[in-house]
């Protein structure tokens, strides 16, 4: 009996000492993950919402510009004063399973990321944890893991500072191409499996020689991004994707919002098919098979991109995520004025951060060109802003955001009155689906991001 009892409590002892150490290993595997549990904004209304006689010409002009282009699906949202007035998807999100767009639908968000990433390091500075002048590498730098980013071969890499990363001040020149583009190539070099990861797409970097000093000169560079990922997991002390969502997305009321995956077959819940023009190259897989695909499903390794260009957003939940850190105060900013005034400065004609372009009229754009989709963010000085996303890319590139920015501002011209409401408010859709009018009720929730509490299913 005493050795029984003895055998007992030792069971009982190995069970309940690792269950309190690591309890998530216990849960059940099936279990949803937490950020189930609340909707998405764009999942309380519908395409229906945005069907308005003042809009028919706005609508008549994005649909002739897709037609002109081939673009197979897109969707459009737009905002004033912090109020969300319109959103709409137009075309096919996945034509060949017949499902048309709608404002549910996310899209791969491509360089518009950027801004994202950069968010996350101001909150990391706001909170003490980081500052604009650290040094990045270097024996005092925040990466000097030496197993995974040395040797250094050019000396002047130990002075690049977080600031010089977001302001694309790095050093990093296109002699190479971009290396987060050959997840092959910088495979084969670095003798590793392909494709490269984002750890050894920086060590092959770092082994090359910089194209200026940091500080000096200005380079568009989308291993910088890639790099300030790595500092966010460092300094944050977990995971990027988990950081940016606990810590920037879900105070912002954004949901939806996640790092992309390559293929179609991962692709997420809401998420769109992608398209390439009708002549587009394929390429070999990212894995380094011989297999030929195209870029936008396994060509490009999409999941390497992390902060500079991986993530999936809907255009609603982008000018939610965009009404957090504008400065103004109808929807609650996440991000200090101070923090917000740093990011659209550019100081010695220097680009802004996280932004492509500010001015001191206050006009803030984001833009990102992927295979199979092209992304455009805006914020304009006379209070309205939007976010433009297509499922298909285009044979002008990088220069396709600008066509858009051009079509947009001849669409919202056509728009005589726009409708005074906010979608972003819980009540006004709840109350459309009931009456199809806003009721007057002062226990409705206030304007601002939606809580777990207000969009539980």
């Amino acid at each position: 009996m005493k050795y029984t009892i003895i055998l007992i409590l030792l069971l009982l002892v190995l069970v309940i000492i690792p269950w309190k150490s690591h309890p998530e290993k216990f849960q059940d595997e099936q279990a949803p993950p937490q950020d189930t549990l609340v909707t998405a904004i764009h999942d309380l209304f519908t395409n229906e919402f945005s069907d308005l006689d003042e809009t028919k010409r706005l609508d008549q002009t994005i649909q002739r510009f897709m037609n002109q282009w081939e673009i197979k699906g897109a969707s459009l949202a737009i905002m004033k004063d912090g109020k969300l007035i319109y959103s709409k998807g137009y075309g096919y999100a996945d034509e060949e399973n017949g499902i048309k767009t709608d404002v549910k639908h996310i899209f791969r968000i491509a360089s518009v990321s950027k801004l994202i990433t950069a968010a996350g390091i101001m909150k990391l500075v706001e909170n003490g944890k980081l500052s604009l002048d650290d040094k990045v590498f270097g024996e005092d730098g925040i990466l000097n893991d030496t197993t995974l980013y040395y040797p250094i071969k050019d000396k002047r890499t130990k002075n690049i500072t977080v600031e010089n990363l977001l302001r694309h001040q790095g050093g990093f020149s296109a002699r190479y191409g971009d290396p987060m583009f050959k997840p092959v190539d910088i495979a084969k070099k670095m003798d590793v499996p392909a494709p490269a990861d984002l750890n050894t797409i920086i060590k092959f970097v770092l082994s090359r020689r910089l194209g200026f000093t940091p500080g000096t000169s200005t380079n568009y560079s989308n291993v910088g991004y890639g790099i300030l990922t790595k500092v966010i997991e460092q300094v944050a002390g977990e995971e990027y994707e988990r950081f940016i969502q606990d810590s920037i997305l879900i105070p912002a009321g954004c949901y939806d919002m996640h790092l992309a995956r390559n293929l179609y077959e991962e692709r997420y819940l809401n998420e769109v098919r992608y398209y390439e023009q009708a002549d587009a190259d394929l390429i070999q897989s990212c894995d380094g098979r011989d297999t030929l695909l195209p870029r936008s499903n396994g060509g490009n390794n999409i999941e390497a991109l992390y902060g500079a260009g991986g993530w999936v957003a809907s255009p609603t939940e982008l000018l939610c995520f965009l009404a957090s850190i504008d400065g103004d105060d109808t929807y609650p900013d996440i991000l200090s004025e101070s923090s917000v005034e740093t990011m659209v400065s550019c100081p010695g004609f220097s680009l802004p951060i996280g932004w492509m372009k500010a001015n001191n009229r206050g006009d803030w754009l984001r833009s990102g060109t992927l295979a199979g989709t092209s992304a455009m963010l805006k914020r304009q000085h006379d209070g309205f802003s939007w976010a433009f996303i297509t499922n298909t890319s285009n044979w002008t590139g990088p220069h396709f955001p600008q066509k858009i920015e051009r079509m947009i501002y001849q669409a919202m011209n056509r728009v005589k009155e726009w409708p005074d409401r906010n979608l972003f408010d819980p009540a006004y859709c709840k109350n459309y689906h009931d009456q199809k009018k806003l009721l007057a009720n002062e226990e409705s929730p206030k304007f601002g991001p939606p809580t777990p509490e207000n969009l539980k299913l």
